[in-house]
């Protein structure tokens, strides 16, 4: 329990002998009930997940933990770049730069994090965009 729901997950893995895709041994699929405790809504997710790992190399609570770290990384990123930096609104895609954006993007929010930045929209990117010299002294360019 906590951020004002209660959630639930289940955690099932089967494995894989006839698909696809190379190298792949497992599915983990994890379903996950949550409750709004401010608005009783109920919510039903189901997540599948492809590892090579053979049945038995990690149990249950360790793929759990991989999971959590997977959306660690998505929460410290990619949802950083859509929401501050609207990437999913951006009109850029010809050639290669999407991926050039996507890199500079990703250098900000890295140079924003050494620097000590946990809140990228408001503490950082709005701190550094009233001084121009700011991004350069959190470079150690100055």
């Amino acid at each position: 329990m906590g951020r004002g729901r209660l959630e639930v997950r289940h955690l099932k893995t089967v494995t894989l002998q006839h698909l696809s895709c190379p190298g792949a041994r497992q599915a983990p699929r994890v379903i996950r009930w949550r409750k709004d405790l401010t608005s009783n809504k109920i919510t039903i997710e189901r997540l599948y997940f492809v590892t090579s790992l053979p049945p038995g190399a990690a149990s249950g609570a360790r793929i759990a933990a991989w999971i959590r770290g997977h959306w660690k990384i998505e929460n410290q990123l990619h949802h950083v770049r859509d929401t501050t930096f609207a990437e999913d609104a951006s009109t850029i895609r010809a050639g290669r730069l999407p991926r050039v954006m996507a890199g500079l993007r990703n250098l900000a929010i890295s140079v924003l994090r050494q620097d000590g930045r946990t809140n990228i929209a408001a503490a950082a990117t709005r701190h550094h965009a009233r001084h121009p010299g700011r991004p350069l002294a959190a470079l150690g360019w100055t």
